[in-house]
């Protein structure tokens, strides 16, 4: 590849034909990119002398286009081998950049499988996010979480396979709830054989891979040989798990007999706004579906913003042997040549005009259309309350980003702070943060402490990584728990920082700690309440409580964490049943850890060698 960019001073069409007699016919990737260097559109061609020319001409471009052209003050270029390494490159800069005229994904987040284990005698069945390093078999995607849970409920009343660790597992002694409530046949405990467990993960790996058709002819046949031999609590065992499998297959509702493996995406646009569905259809089952909200202009059409929906998409997630689409994109030949080399085998991309592929695309496109529609009615809404917002609080106009904070510990311990984000469409989760509290000094319970710590950290990391406050990065308004007290000390906070210019309010309970009694706080001024059912007090009071919650979830998860580890767990060699050992012979960890090196070779298992490493581990630190 070759890079080469010109400096050339004012902007419009007239920069852009400047570019022309450097360019030739090779395929690559072009930016254009305003007066301050920020990159405002990538984009790929085959030609990129020719496509550049389009550029070039003083009229017949959309407002979009023509808005983008007046506002360029130079260009970079990337010329590539293939057409193909070009359009993959475009992706990367776009995602990596986020340009302002290109259509962007914004939500990119993985989407979970279930993974049957391969590296222990009796597999475990669990839901799985992220890299597949694991050895076992892999079955997904699944459009959400909740969508993985339902299904693997169903599948362990079905199969009865365990979803405990292999730690748990070794250090069982009798079977666990459940067991008890038929939805595991137990084997950390022998209450099945090997073989039979096997049998069971081979018929629920059947299942998940589409190949079912006699799972329930089988349970069926059971059914009636244990009723035969009254066997009735077997038979009714039997029955409840081909209630179960049934069940499965009926809340998919989707289930196409001819199409095996695919992914539906439909596009509906309305207004300048977009909604892209994403059904995933795997082993001829529905695995449920996502709506996406494209970034996009007025003047994008449907082809633009699908190939580069497909494109990011597709960037970090492994394609599907078929993409059905609702419209034709820009380059077909070019995005199935990508994927398939990305996928190893062939992926075919299609916009079905008939049949069975068709009516699967349309029931997308009907679902795109009323998700538009809930969102452009939820976001009108959200419109009018900030709109609200801004008037309640003195703001120059309706913020674009609310940061609130909370804190959240219990006496001092496992102290965390938290801040969520909300604006114009709603809560924005990928920018929540948690603030693990770091600061030594601090006296258990200290929320003035906590809260210096976390906004000094975040206001740090601001002026790093956006010092110029165009990325977007920087909030609006700050919302803090807490009355005139945690008001002044944030003020301070921020004034020694050297940002001073972000409104900020408390939010106090108020008389009695009544929901609907806040009273607000702001620096230099006298508190004030709104009347009891003003729609802008709900808003605050929502956006209080999930800061809240957000925090108080995240405390637990840590309190969890440091409540479940053991100091054992830490030291080489010390497997399930060595631990179990130790601990049974000393009573805690905490007497282990204060155990002599005589004592510690007294325990049955633990060689010499490792007593001495245990010995090692609690004694010769720092």
């Amino acid at each position: 590849m070759s890079d080469r960019q010109n400096d050339i001073p004012a902007t419009g069409h007239e920069v852009i034909q400047g570019y022309l007699k450097t360019l030739d016919s090779s395929p690559g990737v072009y930016r254009m990119l305003d007066e301050q260097s920020r990159v405002l559109y990538v984009g790929k061609a085959r030609n990129l002398k020719a496509r550049v020319s389009n550029y070039a001409r003083p009229s017949g471009h959309s407002r979009r286009i023509a808005r983008m052209i007046s506002e360029t003050a130079s260009m970079m270029f990337l010329t590539t081998r293939t057409e193909t390494e070009a359009l993959l490159l475009e992706q990367n800069l776009i995602k990596q950049l986020k340009p302002k005229f290109n259509v962007l994904l914004r939500d990119d987040k993985s989407f979970p499988n279930i993974l049957v284990t391969g590296d222990h005698a009796y597999p475990m069945i669990r839901k799985h996010r992220g890299a597949k390093r694991q050895k076992g078999s892999y079955y997904g995607p699944f459009a959400s979480a909740g969508a993985v849970n339902r299904t693997l409920n169903q599948l362990q009343k079905v199969f009865l396979l365990r979803n405990c660790s292999d730690s748990i597992f070794e250090s069982r002694t009798r079977p666990c709830l459940l067991h008890q409530i038929k939805r595991c046949s137990a084997p950390c405990v022998g209450r099945i054989s090997e073989a039979d467990y096997a049998e069971s993960v081979r018929d629920a790996e059947r299942f998940l891979s589409g190949r079912d058709t006699k799972i329930q002819e089988t349970l069926a046949a059971a059914m009636q040989e244990a009723s035969e031999a009254m066997e009735f609590e077997r038979a009714a065992a039997l029955r409840d798990r081909i209630r179960a499998l049934t069940q499965v297959q009926s809340v998919q509702g989707i289930n196409p007999k001819g199409v095996a493996e695919a992914d539906i995406i439909a596009l509906h646009m309305e207004h300048g706004q977009a909604c892209v569905q994403v059904f995933f259809i795997r082993a001829n089952q529905n695995w449920g579906n996502r709506d996406f909200y494209p970034r996009v202009g007025e003047d994008v059409d449907a082809a633009e913003v699908l190939e580069a929906f497909v494109g990011q998409f597709y960037d970090t997630k492994e394609p599907p042997r078929r993409i059905l689409l609702s419209h034709a994109i820009e380059s077909p030949d070019l995005m199935q040549e990508l994927l398939t080399e990305k996928l190893g085998r062939k992926v075919e991309i299609s916009v079905p005009q008939r049949g069975e592929k068709a009516e699967l695309v349309e029931g997308a496109v009907r679902n795109a259309r009323e998700s538009l529609a809930r969102k452009m009615s939820e976001t009108a809404t959200q419109t009018k309350l900030l709109r609200g917002l801004a008037e309640a609080f003195g703001l120059d106009g309706p913020p674009e980003r609310i940061e609130v904070y909370d804190n959240s510990h219990i006496q001092g311990t496992n102290a965390v702070g938290a801040m969520i984000v909300a604006g114009p469409e709603g809560f924005l989760k990928s920018q929540y943060r948690k603030f693990n509290i770091r600061g030594e000094e601090l006296t258990p319970g200290d929320d003035f402490g906590m809260m210096k710590e976390v906004l000094t950290r975040r206001f740090k990391r601001l002026q790093k990584e956006d010092p110029d406050r165009d990325k977007g990065m920087w909030p609006d308004l700050l919302l803090i728990d807490g009355g005139a007290g945690q008001v002044s000390a944030v003020h301070e906070i921020m004034a020694e920082q050297g940002v001073e210019d972000i409104p900020m309010v408390g939010v106090a309970k108020g008389v009695d700690r009544d929901h609907g009694k806040e009273e607000f706080y702001r620096t230099g001024q006298r508190p004030f309440a709104l009347r009891h059912n003003d729609p802008v007090l709900y808003f605050v009071q929502r956006l209080r409580d999930e800061a809240h919650r957000f925090a108080i979830g995240t405390h637990r998860a840590k309190r969890a964490k440091s409540m479940g580890s053991n100091p054992l767990d830490e030291i080489q060699g010390v497997g399930a049943s060595r631990k179990r050992a130790l601990l049974s012979h000393f009573g805690s960890a905490k007497a282990v850890s204060r155990a002599n090196l005589a004592d510690l070779k007294a325990v049955e298992g633990v060689s010499e060698a490792l007593a001495e490493r245990i010995y090692g581990h609690f004694h010769e630190k720092g």
